[in-house]
């Protein structure tokens, strides 16, 4: 009887030796820390936009409207307008000169399109424009327009 008693003991010892160590290695197993990959900087094209005239209209009180745009996929079923901004009305004589230029700069994603960059303006004549393209791979497109 002792022996069946010290085979029990001994059958229980291994049974809680096993427990723990099967414990043990699923703790450490769960605890792992993983080192989280930090998110893939997404690519951007910046276009500066740059307006300012060569031309004498310091005596020209009407005014004149400007926008400035920039479209994806220009000329495909995709293309789709990713900025549009209109500037504030201005006189034709407070168009900034080259030593005072307005400035506008402005990041956006980089989905592998072309895009389409321009100045529209409405005036007393009606509405004209200027466009360019930034490809791909341009990571700042600086877009001057010396309005006339």
């Amino acid at each position: 009887m002792i022996a069946t008693s010290n085979h029990k003991k001994l059958k229980m010892k291994r049974c809680l030796t096993f427990l723990s160590i099967f414990t043990g290695a699923c703790i450490t197993i769960s605890c792992k820390k993983q080192n989280p990959q930090p998110p893939a900087a997404a690519s951007t094209q910046t276009v500066r936009f740059v307006l300012y005239t060569n031309e004498d209209f310091s005596n020209d009180d009407d005014t004149v409207s400007f926008a400035l745009t920039i479209r994806n996929n220009t000329g495909t079923i995709n293309s789709r307008t990713i900025f549009d901004s209109t500037l504030a009305t201005r006189r034709f004589k407070d168009i900034p000169g080259p030593s005072n230029k307005l400035i506008v700069e402005k990041t956006v994603p980089n989905d592998g399109s072309v895009l389409t960059v321009g100045f529209i303006y409405t005036d007393r004549f009606g509405v004209g424009s200027h466009f360019d393209t930034v490809s791909t791979n341009e990571k700042l497109k600086v877009f001057e327009y010396p309005f006339r």
